[in-house]
């Protein structure tokens, strides 16, 4: 070859692949379509920062059943316990903004943690995006059977009998049950030991041992224990009466202020999730929680089931992180180390 042919050969090169540069950069060119939500067969996770076998984790499961019919895809509850909630809220942070993994967090996650704990590092605002309510339900007041109580004005009484000598559970530190525990003890002049677990179904094995002597559980949980015949409850920390605990009065209506803060949980995924994606699991997730078969299994553990839009998800997050701070600012609490 000669060093004509050769210079004439690079030169073509050279040009074909500027053609090849300018045509991909062209916006004459179709763009790729970005890929349907969900891909058929992809699997689409349901983080939960609480141990297998509790209320809420038999939520988020018929609902994940339920929700894989409605996409036609796999979804399946991926448990990640610990932290009060923060290994999970990690979790999904860090995961690809695709819609393939978002959690299901009660309100504490975004209202609580973020002013209780000083190793949150995340900004509920910021970090995470709403994608629907999922239920409401109140706490209850339990205490197990050990104790001689049958009203919140007798378990004082007993309380104050035995100075440092009761504990109560709570299903982390910094969480609703949590600070329900430490504003009982504060407005009642209690003195009374926290101790924290990694979820309702760690709390449950010692309070039903009578290691721990009350808790306001989750009232699917308080249910389930009460259900053995060694728990009891007392009052729902609520500002009225459950429909679905109608004989068990409030917190309130025994003289007891300040803990009477309605609870839920609700689907949030990683910041910067793409608005059609948002859109499409916001819709599943509607016709999940509407049909009778999930309400019925919610009303059973004393929650309703309820979805909502993302932006009225968004201002439920910001009212209720206001009102905890109220609520943390009044106790005096500091964030915590766990």
């Amino acid at each position: 070859m000669t060093a004509s042919s050769s210079f004439s050969s690079s030169l073509q090169r050279r040009r074909f692949a500027a053609w090849l540069a300018l045509g991909a950069a062209s916006p004459l060119l179709p763009a790729r379509a970005a890929a349907p939500f969900p891909e058929k067969g992809r699997t689409v996770r349901i983080v939960l920062g609480l141990a297998a076998g509790g209320a809420s984790d038999a939520q988020a499961r018929f609902v994940a059943n339920k929700l894989g019919e409605v996409l036609q895809t796999p979804v399946i509850v991926e448990n990640r316990p610990g932290a009060s909630f923060i290994l999970a809220t990690e979790e999904v942070i860090r995961s690809a903004p695709d819609g393939y993994t978002f959690m299901y967090a009660p309100s504490s996650v975004v209202a609580q943690n973020p002013q209780t704990l000083a190793q949150v590092r995340y900004d509920p605002f910021k970090d995470l995006t709403p994608i629907s309510l999922g239920a409401r339900g109140p706490l209850v007041l339990t205490v197990h059977t050990s104790v001689p109580a049958r009203t919140v004005q007798k378990l004082v009484a007993y309380i104050k009998a035995n100075p440092g000598k009761m504990s109560y559970a709570s299903f982390g530190t910094g969480t609703s049950s949590h600070i329900y525990g430490e504003a009982f003890a504060r407005q009642a002049g209690l003195d009374v030991v926290h101790v924290p677990y990694k979820g309702g179904a760690d709390a449950a094995k010692d309070f039903l041992a009578g290691r721990v002597q009350y808790y306001f559980d989750a009232a699917p949980n308080a249910i389930q224990n009460t259900a053995t015949g060694k728990v009891r409850m007392l009052a729902v920390a609520a500002p009225k009466r459950s429909p679905m605990l109608p004989d068990v009065p409030t917190m309130g209506e025994q003289g007891v202020s300040g803990v009477d803060m309605p609870s839920w949980l609700a689907f949030y995924g990683p910041a910067r999730m793409p608005a059609p994606v948002v859109e499409k699991l916001n819709a599943a997730l509607a016709q999940v929680l509407a049909m009778p078969a999930t309400r019925d299994f919610f009303r059973q553990g004393a929650y309703e089931a309820e979805s909502s839009s993302p932006k009225q998800l968004a201002d439920l997050t910001r009212s209720t992180y206001d009102q905890w701070g109220d609520i943390i600012r009044k106790l005096g609490l500091v964030k915590q180390q766990q």
